[in-house]
């Protein structure tokens, strides 16, 4: 039965997983529930009972974790152990991990069977999934989102750094992952409505006040300007509403596909 109490932040809840009932914290005010009523729904506070069950349920799972890699390296398994996690009822336990190909772990469940009655799962991991389960600082020095709040990993794609006029370096775009910063998406539907307002880069503009004509070079869309250049030089910060068409745009190369990561 879901719980229809709003709790404050900061209070321990059992939830419905993924997998099943877990221990979380309330870390906001509460969002719409999930239409399609997958997980994330609060079931009740989490009793003492439930506090203390969920974090010795956490201590055996890392006891169970390094137990379990030394026994992939006696058996020359060549996989990485990111985390064994427990369901509340101790019904499930889930070993995450991460390998270049193929790999069979069956000889482990009988490492767990001795540990646990609970029925074992397998599920292989990417690395947004193993900086999730790990827990990293984020370039802004925050704790990651997808530590702290996301529930699912949204495609990120290049063009969306491009949409931003944010500088294409891989290092400043990655997060620990190595893979594009989540945090991509979350203002891109705000940037689009934004550029829909500007000149597209290398269009062909006058001023209305100078009378100046010149071709976009570079767009603000948070300040709503361009920077023009024209043959008596560049202006900058140009609002928009400043300007007019003077033709079409100069033609530009035909972006390639923008992978997702």
């Amino acid at each position: 039965m879901l719980s229809e109490v709003p709790y404050s932040v900061g209070t321990r809840v059992v939830v419905q997983g993924k997998r099943g009932p877990e221990v979380a914290t309330v870390r906001g005010e509460a969002a719409e529930p999930d239409p399609r009523g997958r997980y994330g729904a609060v079931l009740r506070e989490a009793s003492p009972e439930d506090r203390a069950r969920w974090d010795e349920l956490h201590r055996r799972g890392e006891d169970l974790k390094w137990l379990l890699r030394a026994r992939a390296r006696e058996r020359a398994l060549k996989v990485k152990l990111v985390a064994v996690e427990f369901t509340l009822d101790e019904s499930l336990v889930t070993v995450s991990y991460s390998a270049d190909e193929r790999i069979e772990l069956g000889s482990l469940i009988g490492e767990l069977r001795e540990h646990t009655r609970a029925r074992v799962s397998f599920a292989a991991v990417g690395p947004r999934e193993q900086a999730q389960m790990i827990g990293t600082l984020g370039a802004c020095g925050r704790e990651n989102c997808s530590s702290n709040h996301l529930q699912d990993f949204a495609p990120v794609s290049i063009r969306m750094a491009r949409d931003q006029q944010l500088p294409l370096n891989p290092e400043k775009l990655s997060g620990p992952c190595g893979r594009l910063l989540c945090c991509l998406q979350f203002e891109h539907t705000q940037y689009l409505d934004l550029l829909a307002d500007l000149p597209r880069k290398n269009a062909k503009v006058c001023h209305e006040g100078t009378g100046a004509c010149g071709k976009v070079t570079k767009l603000h869309p948070l300040a709503g300007t361009v920077d023009v250049q024209t043959d008596q030089g560049p202006l900058y910060g140009v609002p928009a509403s400043e300007l007019r068409r003077d033709g079409p745009a100069a033609p530009d190369r035909a972006p390639a596909p923008d992978p997702e990561a």
